[in-house]
């Protein structure tokens, strides 16, 4: 029997991450479900458990306030909404995750990599560093920057997930972004307005028109006066950084 405590604070999470984990444990288990930093710390506090699923913004502040009173005494499994970088920090340490929106296939393969991982037995405490680690880069992650840009289109409207976009190129008081695949939207938005909104980790201005996204390159050629070539997914010919932000730009990639 194994015994897990969800902490996750959105109902409709809450019930998809029971209803997979019932079904990949065979019934063979038990739960206790805290929406909040109290009720998690309580549960905590009284019982001791096998795994924990975790969100990290709950409804009173966020899970680290959790971790940083109690030593947790097995393995965690984080599922959050956070972006790429985070996601990479937990592949770096070990530690398995979901994605939100939750799927069956994620959470099951997070719970086989627990088993392999963390055998019931062999369960240790979460490092302190490890989790200082973590809750830094939450909180660089906090800052309100944009998620998605609403589309018009003449069929009607639909949100453009800021990750989904590989460039953003400025036309007039307007801009257009093109997607890894090719697509491209109007934004009704000028350059300009986009410094503030465009996470610097992600998106970087190469020129005094056009942003791209890290994620999107695929590979980089040195040009003359100092300038570089930047080949992008679903772009036919490459993007060319300024000379005076070549060097930003190179120390930005690394």
């Amino acid at each position: 029997m194994i015994r897990i405590l969800i902490i996750e604070d959105e109902i409709p999470s809450f019930e998809k991450l029971l209803l997979y984990s019932q079904e990949y444990f065979s019934n063979d288990m038990q739960y206790d479900w805290a929406r909040s930093v109290i009720e998690g710390t309580q549960f905590l506090q009284k019982q001791n458990y096998d795994l924990i699923l975790s969100d990290i913004a709950l409804l009173d502040g966020n899970a680290f306030d959790i971790y940083k009173k109690i030593a947790i005494p097995c393995p965690i499994i984080f599922c959050t909404a956070y972006d790429n970088y985070l996601i990479e920090a937990f592949q770096t340490n070990g530690i398995a995750y979901v994605l939100k929106p939750y799927s069956k296939e994620k959470l099951e393969e997070a719970f086989a990599k627990y088993q392999k991982l963390f055998p019931k037995s062999e369960n240790e405490n979460v490092s302190s560093l490890l989790m200082e680690q973590l809750q830094e880069i939450v909180q660089q992650s906090n800052t309100n920057y944009k998620k998605r840009f609403v589309i018009k289109k003449s069929n009607g409207i639909f949100l453009l997930p800021t990750q989904e976009i590989a460039s953003i190129t400025a036309q007039g008081d307007f801009c257009t972004a093109i997607t890894p695949e090719g697509k491209q939207h109007s934004i009704n938005q000028s350059i300009g307005s986009l410094q503030d909104v465009l996470d610097p980790k992600l998106f970087f201005k190469i020129n005094r028109s056009q942003y791209i996204q890290l994620a999107s390159i695929q590979k980089i050629e040195n040009h003359f006066k100092n300038r570089l070539l930047i080949y992008l997914k679903g772009h036919n010919e490459p993007l060319m950084t300024s000379t005076a932000s070549t060097a930003a730009f190179r120390k930005w990639l690394s």
